[in-house]
């Protein structure tokens, strides 16, 4: 790989053309493909650059925002299915195939934080 490959990414013009590829619908892999370097490298680029980040999110908000309206419209229209999905998303505590019971809710606080006691005491 060429030294300083992702510098051509920050230029607004990659970064016009990665927020449109992510707005399209393109998956992390898949726009790592078409830059011409693995996935692990994109995710690297991602975290040292945040303009790279930046624009792979706003593309994707935008098509995420699109779908979630869609699916609204769905529900208020009768589709059941989406219904179901939206409430089991938005209000899990209420529509969950297993709502969860308080003494369960219980056990879980109590044992995330035994966990984080346990994490302190290993690190030096």
């Amino acid at each position: 790989m060429a030294k300083g490959k992702y510098e051509k990414w920050l230029e607004p013009e990659g970064l016009l053309l990665l927020e449109g590829w992510a707005r399209d619908g393109l998956t992390d892999e898949q726009i790592a493909k078409k830059i011409g370097v693995n996935l692990a490298t994109l995710y690297r680029w991602k975290n040292d650059h945040c303009e790279i980040c930046e624009a792979l999110k706003k593309g994707k908000e935008v098509v995420d925002y699109d779908v979630e309206n869609a699916l609204l419209k769905e529900a208020r229209k009768g589709n059941v299915t989406a219904q179901i999905f939206w409430l089991k998303n938005r209000r899990p505590d209420k529509w969950r195939d297993k709502p969860m019971q308080e003494d369960s809710a219980d056990q879980q606080k109590a044992a995330s934080r035994l966990f984080d006691a346990l994490e302190k005491e290993e690190q030096p």
